[in-house]
């Protein structure tokens, strides 16, 4: 399992500049960085608020905060995703 630290560390930088780099090049970087990880951050608080329905959750910490705010709803399918594999 700790094979896959390094990588996965290496990949999410990866990640994050690419964002930051898109976000960048917009016309508005703050308006674009606002509403690109609004809807993340909308989805991680749903999961959280459905998990009485749905007995799904996810633990919100400054890495699920991160990851819902860097990639969004697919960073939060992820999490989820992991979640179950783990």
């Amino acid at each position: 399992m700790e094979n896959y630290i390094v990588p996965c560390v290496c990949a999410g930088i990866i990640i994050v500049l690419i964002v930051i780099q898109l976000i960048m090049r917009s016309r508005h970087p703050v308006r674009s960085a606002f509403f690109g990880l609004l809807p993340g951050l909308i989805a991680l608080l749903c999961v959280n608020l459905l998990q009485g329905y749905t007995s799904v959750s996810i633990p919100v910490s400054p890495l699920s905060l991160t990851v819902s705010a860097v990639l969004g709803i697919p960073g939060v399918t992820a999490l989820l995703i992991i979640q179950r594999l783990l």
